[in-house]
């Protein structure tokens, strides 16, 4: 009797050992605010702004786990668009990184979640390091988004002049000296 307990007790203490300890990074995301609010067990906090799905491409809401991360990916269905740091949480869904950092704020994309850069990799690093569950909640415009809080300095609305727009391909093939 005394070896099985003695067997039992030194089995149970080995299997102990091996499980790690399982962090978590919780990830909450507020499509009323357009905002991220990161916080791992570990200890970090962050609030960014996000950009979510625009009219007709609507971002799923409820609670995901990460079923697939890439240090990049290039949307096939989107113009071969760069998804840094994607952290895929529903099928084609993702949370990742975008050069659009001037649409963060407001609904935007094509139903993914975007992030500026940085924000991506480092979110790209906490969830590779801890796993995450992800909630996405609110509905774009119900409040103010973080876009509208007020910044440190306002322009004014003329303070900056348009930017003319490139031509395509196809218009420079049409007139290569651009004198229609």
């Amino acid at each position: 009797m005394r070896f099985v307990s003695r067997t039992a007790a030194a089995l149970g203490a080995l299997v102990a050992l091996a499980v790690p300890a399982w962090a978590l990074v919780h990830i909450d995301i507020d499509l009323s605010t357009q905002s991220m609010r990161v916080a791992a067990d570990s200890g970090e906090r962050y609030e960014w702004p996000i950009s979510s799905g625009r009219v007709g491409h609507r971002t799923p809401r409820g609670v995901f786990r990460p079923i697939a991360l890439y240090p990049m990916v290039h949307s096939a269905k989107y113009d071969n668009a760069p998804m840094p740091h994607s952290i895929f949480f529903l099928s084609q869904y993702a949370i990742h990184g975008t050069e659009a950092v001037g649409s963060l704020g407001r609904p935007a994309s094509h139903g993914c979640i975007r992030l500026a850069p940085s924000n991506a990799a480092a979110l790209y690093g906490l969830v590779r390091r801890q796993s995450a569950v992800i909630r996405i909640s609110g509905e774009p415009g119900a409040r103010a988004s973080f876009a509208s809080r007020p910044r440190a300095r306002e322009w004014p609305a003329l303070s900056f002049a348009p930017h003319s727009r490139a031509r395509s391909l196809r218009q420079w093939a049409v007139d290569p000296l651009g004198m229609r």
